[in-house]
């Protein structure tokens, strides 16, 4: 399955350099053609000359040791599919999430736009240290893949979480990643993911405990699968793709329909507020004397529906024969809503399916506590149009994103 595939490692100076020598190996009996990429620091626990054996390819360490017009770190990243950091050390973690760019290899990853695998390796201590998960987590947020480490003894002589994992774990998730379904390549994919903040006064809001994961993975999956994507989300993150920050139902139903005319699937995974307040408090109201409050609330506009009602009006235009004009019609895009509920789910779901009239529907249930909200697992069922159902068992979110665009575009 790696036959012809252009795999760039990293290495980065930590005692499991060493393991990394296997891993091409692996590689390269699978006939994938292997570069290597190391830090200086690097070459105190694995020579040179021994990658360049093993991946039967020169090694790239100076920055500025350019043969060709093209700068290296550019050339790097243009021609590898994948790229591979392991063992990854504490140091080029923070130098990566930070844009810090002073060598080779931390070059090529800001240049680098396709998937990225990092397996950290350190001691456990340093794994634990607050600044090395924060790092962590705005790596994750932008979309890398963590293979995170494993418990044992450790070269320090520590006993704890440090070891680089498995080989195998950093093979298997090259070649998942290596093989996944283009489906959506040449397809704009807009997503709307967390939920809407509706303001009472300059400090308060309305809003609910939406985590904005499942909008995130959906987008993530569809970048991968070759999509033009713009995820419009209430949540601050960075990634390789589109991103429009918004606040309020209004802002985000303004963001999704100046993106309609361009799109070729739009997918509400937010959770949008139903109420905002009528009157919004240009200060910070005080407390009275008495222990009650009242806000006069009011609809918020249905997105969802406004979008599939656009979609009938331009099928019904068509139908009308505006095609004679030799106008080319708008192809609509696949409208598909969420349906998050805590009881009576699928009674519900296919209620607001044909309330709404969205291409398909996603029905998950929010009363577990095992998925939904905040979890990094769910387990949906897709409902279409014509009635068909697909259950998709409990899984972590990417995968679910995964097997709905299969079920969508399959």
């Amino acid at each position: 399955m790696l036959s012809g595939k252009n795999i760039l490692i990293g290495i980065t100076g930590g005692i499991a350099a060493y393991k990394i020598c296997e891993l091409i190996r692996m590689y390269k009996r699978m006939n994938a053609n292997v570069r290597v990429v190391c830090t200086p620091n690097a070459l105190n626990f694995v020579t040179k000359l021994t990658l360049q054996n093993l991946s039967q390819n020169d090694v790239g360490v100076e920055e500025f040791n350019i043969e060709q017009y093209k700068p290296e770190h550019i050339s790097y990243a243009d021609e590898a599919d994948i790229m591979v950091i392991a063992p990854a050390t504490a140091n080029t973690i923070g130098k990566i999430a930070n844009g810090i760019c002073d060598n080779l290899l931390t070059s090529v990853v800001c240049a680098f736009n396709k998937p990225i695998i990092i397996a950290p390796a350190m001691n456990c201590g340093m794994w634990e240290n607050e600044f090395v998960q924060e790092n962590i987590m705005k790596l994750v947020n932008a979309g890398f893949y963590i293979m995170e480490p494993e418990s044992g003894f450790l070269a320090c002589g520590y006993e704890g979480k440090g070891r680089l994992c498995s080989l195998d774990k950093i093979y298997d998730k090259t070649v998942e990643l290596l093989s996944v379904n283009k489906i959506l390549s040449g397809k704009k994919v807009v997503i709307t993911s967390g939920g809407t903040i509706e303001a009472i006064d300059t400090v308060r809001y309305i809003s609910n405990y939406s985590s904005g994961k499942m909008g995130a993975a959906l987008a993530d999956v569809a970048y991968e699968m070759g999509a033009d994507v713009i995820l419009i989300t209430t949540k601050d993150v960075q990634k390789p793709y589109g991103v429009v920050k918004v606040k309020s139902a209004i802002d985000m139903k303004d963001a999704v329909e100046r993106e309609y005319d361009s799109s070729d699937c739009i997918i509400m995974a937010a959770a949008v507020a139903d109420y905002r307040a009528k009157n919004i408090a240009d200060y910070k109201m005080k407390k009275s004397e008495s222990n009650e409050i009242s806000i006069e609330l009011i609809k918020n506009p249905d997105i969802l529906k406004s979008l599939c009602e656009m979609k009938q009006k331009e099928a019904v235009a068509v139908g009308k024969g505006s095609s004679v004009l030799n106008i080319e019609p708008h192809k609509s895009p696949v409208i598909v809503g969420f349906c998050a509920e805590s009881e009576n789910l699928m009674e519900n779901a296919k209620i607001k399916i044909a309330k709404k009239g969205c291409d398909y529907l996603i029905a998950n249930d929010i009363s577990r506590k095992d998925i939904g909200f905040s979890s990094d697992y769910n387990e949906v069922s897709v409902i279409s149009k014509s009635g068909t159902i697909k259950n998709l068992s409990k899984a972590t979110k990417k995968e679910i994103a995964k097997q709905i665009f299969e079920e969508i575009y399959g």
